[in-house]
């Protein structure tokens, strides 16, 4: 297949893009590089350098496609901005970039491109969860703009795909980590500036660039009394967006979470990265953060059913080992 990856140059999209490259595809990266690296891409991909708003210049790519008679088979579409936090402070920047970018590309997609789309949705299009795990057809009421740009897609492509027969899967998710382990050992990983996910910052602890990490409230309703959130491995991610593209030949509309099938505490991801890295990691105790759910969970059982999904990093140390392995190499320097 040829597959155009939007936000390919980012963490999760280069991942997509290389696993692509890698079982016999063609990929081809469209990012504005304000997130992502060109020196990071895997070899064998593609590269337009663009933005997602510039309808005609994705459209002339679709278009050059088809005229040298290797047109696209499917879109990948990771481009957009993640921060609820700062998408609750400017959300008009997120409702521009997420919602508004896109439709630039469902237009492009409409008039010369393929009918086929994977959409990197979220997790927080449910906001504060009725019951845990969180299953698909849960209430969807975010509660921040992040959230909400990525719902108001979700709507359009459903819109989209009952009256022009655009084929999606929106695929929803929370936190992503870890580094994908390839033949040439680790080579990418999780990078964000500034940091504010937390095993990235745990780590930076361990490797002596900060102090200590926070913990924010340990007076939650669990087991050790801090929230727990769901961790997927971003290679168990990229293998499931593969899988729904596929899915897509024969099936018209696909909507699945995506996890690692149990949660883990904020001690508990401290915990593993001091076993992993050998490092004490100090903890700080701060008072909870306003708008923090105790406990955020997907239940992934449908997509392992009707995908055939197999998560392979189903241990939390696994998938700090990876990312441990990647920041390391991140700051040899």
């Amino acid at each position: 297949m040829k597959i155009l990856v939007t936000g390919g140059a980012g963490y999760i999209g280069g991942t997509v893009a290389g696993l692509l490259v890698e079982k016999g595809n063609q990929a081809v990266v469209f990012d504005n590089l304000s997130h992502g690296r060109r020196e990071l891409l895997p070899a064998g991909v593609g590269f337009v350098e663009g933005e997602l708003a510039d309808r005609a210049a994705i459209e002339s790519l679709f278009i050059a496609a088809k005229e040298a008679g290797e047109p696209f088979d499917g879109v990948l579409h990771f481009a957009a901005l993640i921060e609820a936090g700062e998408s609750m402070v400017r959300p008009e920047i997120f409702f521009r970039n997420n919602t508004a970018s896109t439709l630039s590309l469902l237009e492009a997609i409409l008039a010369h491109g393929p009918r086929r789309l994977v959409f990197s949705s979220t997790a927080a299009v449910y906001g504060e969860p009725e019951t845990v795990p969180i299953q698909e057809d849960a209430r969807l009421l975010p509660t921040n703009a992040y959230g909400e740009s990525k719902l108001l897609v979700e709507h359009m492509l459903n819109w989209l795909n009952r009256i022009h027969g655009l084929r999606y899967a929106s695929l929803r998710y929370f936190n992503v980590a870890g580094a994908p382990e390839g033949a040439n050992g680790i080579t990418r990983g999780e990078a964000h500036e500034p940091e504010s996910h937390l095993i990235p910052l745990v780590l930076d602890v361990a490797l002596g660039r900060r102090k200590s990490i926070r913990i924010y409230g340990d007076d939650y309703p669990t087991p050790d009394g801090t929230c727990i959130r769901d961790y997927i491995h971003v290679s168990d991610l990229a293998d499931a967006h593969l899988l729904a593209l596929g899915a897509l030949e024969t099936r018209e509309r696909l909507i699945y979470n995506l996890g690692n099938g149990q949660g883990f505490s904020v001690r508990e991801v401290i915990e593993s990265a001091r076993r992993v890295t050998g490092h004490a990691i100090p903890a700080e105790m701060h008072p909870r953060r306003a708008g923090d759910p105790a406990v955020l969970v997907a239940s992934s059982e449908k997509a392992i059913r009707e995908l055939g999904w197999k998560p392979r990093y189903t241990q939390l140390d696994d998938v700090i080992r990876t990312a441990w392995i990647w920041h390391q190499k991140r700051y040899a320097s």
